[in-house]
Order: structure tokens, then sequence, then C-alpha cells
């Protein structure tokens, strides 16, 4: 409906940007879509003072402008997953995440400092030895400040799931007018799809329904596609328009 209403009624034929399509998605999306956390390219986060064998139980809201919506559990052990753009061994003061010898808060969650990088043979990290700070659930750590804040999933609740992040299918805005390509099919983007098998989620999403949207915070809003297993969810919209600034 606000999709209409910008664009107006034209007797003559038109075409409108794409962008502003994306727009009113995710302005619709923003206002209904319950969130939820999904870590797409995990990394394991070993907690090292959480006490052995514990589990707790968070709560976080389902929408943070829609109190009505209610509440959503999220169980927290000590291994997690965080995803691994997340993570830089070193980086400037624009890096707002997690970095080796720094802070960083996880989401209605705790503030964690990672203290060692695992590595495999090759040279690919494995794991984060970090420890937590108990007294910054809800609080802020006393005599310094957290300034990033990063998303998590519980390494022993979550659940993995296929994730189709679906593009434009078109690298130019008006392919068919374009005149310096014979066809059309030449201006088709080649990452119109990309399919990550990695990925690992919230347990209450096994629940969601066909066609159910959320924002999966900090990724985008995602829908999901099947009725049974594998788990599979499909990006509906970024949360930015990456093509805008492209």
């Amino acid at each position: 409906r606000e999709f209409c209403q910008r664009i107006g009624v034209s007797k003559a034929d038109n075409s409108v940007e794409m962008g502003i399509l994306e727009s009113c998605l995710r302005d619709s999306l923003n206002q209904s879509a319950p969130r939820a956390m999904a870590v797409l390219d995990p990394v394991k986060v070993i907690i090292t003072n959480y006490p052995t064998g514990q589990q707790e139980t968070l709560t976080a809201a389902v929408h943070p402008q829609q109190a009505e919506m209610g509440e959503r559990t999220l169980p927290f052990s000590g291994e997690l997953y965080i995803d691994r753009a997340d993570f830089k061994e070193e980086a400037n003061k624009k890096f707002k995440r997690l970095v080796l010898g720094k802070e960083v808060r996880l989401r209605h969650a705790y503030v964690i400092r990672c203290d060692e990088v695992i590595k495999d043979e090759n040279g690919e990290i494995v794991a984060l030895h970090c420890h937590y700070d108990p007294a910054t659930l809800g609080a802020n750590p006393e005599g310094r400040k957290v300034k990033g804040v990063i998303h998590w999933v519980s390494a022993a609740h979550a659940i993995p799931a296929t994730i189709h992040l679906f593009d434009r299918l078109f690298q130019h805005p008006h392919p068919d007018s374009d005149k310096s390509v014979d066809d059309y099919i030449a201006h088709l983007n080649p990452n119109s799809l990309a399919v990550v098998h990695t990925a690992q989620l919230e347990p209450h999403l096994a629940e969601a329904m066909t066609g159910e949207v959320y924002q999966f915070e900090r990724e985008g809003y995602f829908c999901r596609d099947n009725a049974h297993a594998p788990l599979i969810f499909n990006r509906t919209i970024t949360l930015r328009d990456t093509w805008d600034s492209a």
C-alpha cells in the first residue's frame, strides 16, 4: 500500500526504481517482523571462566518497539557461536566488534573479552577463548566503556539451517533498454543467489511457519522456505540498501 501511495497512478508506462519498493518493504517489515539471532558463518567462542556444565536462560524482546509481542528466551552456555566477520585479531578504532585483547557486548547478554585465538594447521581460526564479566548482564561494566554489540547463539542449543541469500536479479537498473548489449541476459547478476550451509539459529526458529518473516538481527529479513527438514530460510531484503552505496 505504501509503495502504491509513493509512486502514484499514471496512464503512461514508466519504470520505478527498485530502491523505492525495497524501502517500502523495509519500513513494513521493521514494524511487523519478530526478531531473532542467526549466525551465518560461525566461529566458536569458549568462555573459559563460565562454570562447567552451567546453562542459563536469558530473555529478549520479540520486537523492541512492540511490547505486546512479548519476550523470547535465549539459552546461554559456556560455548557460543559468533559470526566470523565479527572478529579480528587486529583492528582500528572504527571496528566496533570483537578484537583480540578487547571487549564487546553479546547482544541481550554479557560483556566478553577475547584472550586467545585457536587456529588449525592451515592458520584458519577455529575457536576463540574468551572470559565474561558476570556483572554485565543488563548493566554496563564499571569504569570502562564497551561500544560494540554482536549477535550470538549458544552452541549447545543452536539449530543448523541453510540460508538462501537472494539479491537483485539484474545489475543494470533497466536491462531491457540498454542498447549497448545484444541481450538483456548480459546484465544478469551472477551473485543474485548465494547459498549458506553453515548457519546456526536460535532454537525457537525450528517452529517458524512457512512464509513467516523474521528480522535476523544485524543481517536482514528472512522467511521460512519449507515446512520440513532441512530447515531453509530465504532472505527477503537486507537491512540497508547496499546497491545505493555500491
